[in-house]
Parts: C-alpha cells; structure tokens; sequence
C-alpha cells in the first residue's frame, strides 16, 4: 500500500513537471476567404510546402493524411528527418488536432521512446477554424518547452502570413 502511495505521487509530481516546462503558445490571424478555402491551403501538398518554410527553409512535407487517428510523418526536405505524430481529432474546415508523438532519424528511424523524445512527448498542435463575416479567423496552439518557445513564436506568425497571402490570391 505504501509503494502505492509513493507510486501515485511520483506520478503527479511528473505530470505537474511535465505541464511547467511545457507550455501552450497561441497564433491566429484573419484571412479573407472563406474556411474550406483556409484548410486546404493550409494541408493540402501543393501549399503546405509553401506555408511552412519559415519552419524549414530548404522545405518540408508530410506523408500520411489528415483523417482522425491517421499516422503523420512531418518531414524535411534535405533528408534531414523529422516528426511523427497522429491526427488527434479532425473535423474539417473546423478544427484538426495534431499529437506528436517523436523523432524521425534522417534514416527513417523513428523514435517514440528516447528520454530526449519524452521530454516533450505527448505535444499538441491545434488549428482551429472560424468563419467571420469577412473570412477566416485561424488560430494554432501549440504546447512547446522553453528550448523552442523563442524559435516557434518566430516562425508561425512568419507562417500564418505566408498562409494569408497563398489563400488570398
């Protein structure tokens, strides 16, 4: 009984570590065009790899597709590996939710067990989508640890402007 007790704390001690160094970042802006217009700009092959080039300047793509509890492999162009995850939750033109799950290798090996891999695993990224009078509201959350807060809160909004200006064309 008393391992028991030391074993549920250690657990929330855990998880309460876990939620302080990881912490959830927000984005959004509004894009004049209308949401099934946004989502597939923003996930379909042709433009994802536009979008996404202030997260990787010589290119990423994905394989895999965005349908609930479909596998995800965010990758780099320049075979430099990348992210696995799972699609959470996908209801189109509204909301899909990303959980990324580890590491791909840039031989292919992916790595969902690695202390370094588990430091930040389970971590979501969210994209929600609202239709306003005029267009789209996009909005990302993403749970990032402080390693990477500086670099994302760079990137996305460098990203959601490149999303704009693909959409509004």
């Amino acid at each position: 009984n008393l391992l028991m007790c030391i074993l549920k704390d250690a657990v929330y001690f855990l998880k309460d570590l876990y939620i302080y160094y990881m912490q959830r970042i927000h984005f959004s802006i509004h894009i004049d065009a209308p949401k099934e217009k946004v989502w597939h700009t923003m996930l379909d092959d042709a433009t994802y790899c536009e979008w996404t080039l202030p997260f990787n300047e010589e290119g990423s793509h994905y394989k895999g597709n965005w349908e609930e509890g479909s596998e995800m492999q965010f990758l780099a162009d320049n075979a430099q590996g990348g992210m696995f995850a799972r699609i959470k939750e996908s209801r189109p033109y509204e909301y899909i939710s990303i959980e990324h799950l580890g590491m791909i290798d840039s031989n292919g090996v992916v790595d969902t067990t690695s202390d370094e891999v588990k430091k930040w695993t389970p971590a979501f990224e969210n994209y929600t989508f609202i239709a306003t009078n005029t267009g789209t509201e996009i909005s990302v959350d993403m749970d990032i640890n402080d390693e990477y807060k500086e670099a994302f809160s760079e990137m996305w909004p460098k990203a959601l402007r490149i999303l704009k200006t693909l959409t509004e064309k």
